[in-house]
């Protein structure tokens, strides 16, 4: 099987369909495009995801965190508690341990969640660290909209820039291949990306204005989450590839590393579904907070494509990540 998490087919063959046992306290379950679980707990709601991190080394603490408070987030809940499990190879120092750690907990303090638990061992089932983070969050039960309020003509809409995460993740592991073929200002300027990977601000945010549907961009960029989003709304949606914002820094690292930038991991990017009417407050509100907001198409009734150039490209299910290619 190739590299990265399992393709959305093999999730419902393999996966969703030995999920037999259903609860009426599960408001909202397992699915392809659905970044949580939502937990009836009276007039609240509690929200929760769990995500690992194995396609980075370097700020893998920091990351970790990040992450996971980006899904919860992106069903527009505040992120509470945390769980984290650090699984490390034999030659995993004391110091390795302690770094991630600090890390995770200066990114916990920042976004205001604690860590409330976990695990950490040291085994041979592993060939480099793997940190699996779990968060709990809470919003209230009003505040759940239901998918079936998403109608063709609602505007679909990414927060920051394609690629984040992607482009921070090879910026800092791979700077040695880097150094004399870009210039080092662009290398610079991806390195920075890894400190913008919050979406917990927007999800926050959006999630009081009301909007019926969020999906943290990660695994397979912003046409993976186009698709991920269609199949979850169950509905078609159709973008605009000119109109979706790459930096000069991705599109450089990208090329030299022939790498398509709307299939990379893009973290710290958030994807919104939200009617006509509430683009502007969205839009207000984020560059309020020096957010930045792109309209990049709309809900149709059916079909997943990309315009681009007078073209019109069908969207296929999302594959192994652009990032394995490289790291």
């Amino acid at each position: 099987m190739e590299i990265g998490k399992l393709p959305n087919d093999l999730l419902e063959k393999l996966v969703f369909s030995n999920i037999k046992n259903k609860r009426e306290e599960v408001l909202e379950r397992a699915g392809i495009g659905r970044d949580c679980a939502v937990l009836d707990f009276g007039k609240d709601v509690c929200v929760t995801s769990t995500d690992p991190i194995t396609g980075a080394s370097k700020n893998i603490g920091s990351i970790a965190v990040h992450i996971s408070c980006n899904d919860v987030a992106s069903n527009g809940a505040e992120p509470i508690g945390l769980l984290m499990t650090i699984l490390a190879p034999k030659d995993t120092t004391e110091k390795d341990i302690e770094i991630i750690m600090d890390e995770a907990g200066e990114t916990a303090s920042k976004l205001n969640v604690e860590i409330i638990g976990g695990h950490t061992e040291i085994t041979d089932a592993v060939n480099k660290i793997v940190v699996t983070t779990t968060v709990i969050g809470k919003k209230a039960k009003e505040k759940v909209i239901p998918l079936d309020n998403i109608k063709p003509k609602d505007k679909v809409l990414i927060t920051k820039v394609a690629a984040l995460e992607g482009t921070g993740i090879i910026a800092n592991e791979l700077e040695y291949k880097l150094q004399g073929k870009i210039s080092k200002k662009l290398i610079e300027n991806g390195k920075k990306l890894l400190n913008s990977i919050s979406v917990v601000k927007e999800g926050i945010i959006c999630g009081n204005i009301g909007v019926p549907y969020m999906h943290d961009i990660t695994e397979g960029g912003v046409l993976g989450a186009v698709w991920e989003a269609a199949k979850a709304i169950g509905k078609g949606i159709r973008i605009k590839k000119n109109s979706i914002p790459i930096l000069d820094s991705t599109k450089e690292i990208c090329k030299f590393f022939n790498i398509d930038p709307l299939k990379l991991i893009s973290s710290g990017s958030m994807l919104i579904i939200a009617p006509d009417e509430k683009v502007n407050i969205i839009e207000e509100r984020l560059n309020k907070e020096g957010i930045n907001i792109s309209v990049i198409g709309e809900v149709i009734e059916e079909g997943i494509i990309m315009e681009n150039d007078g073209q019109i490209v069908e969207i296929g299910q999302p594959e192994s990540d652009e990032l394995y290619k490289v790291v």
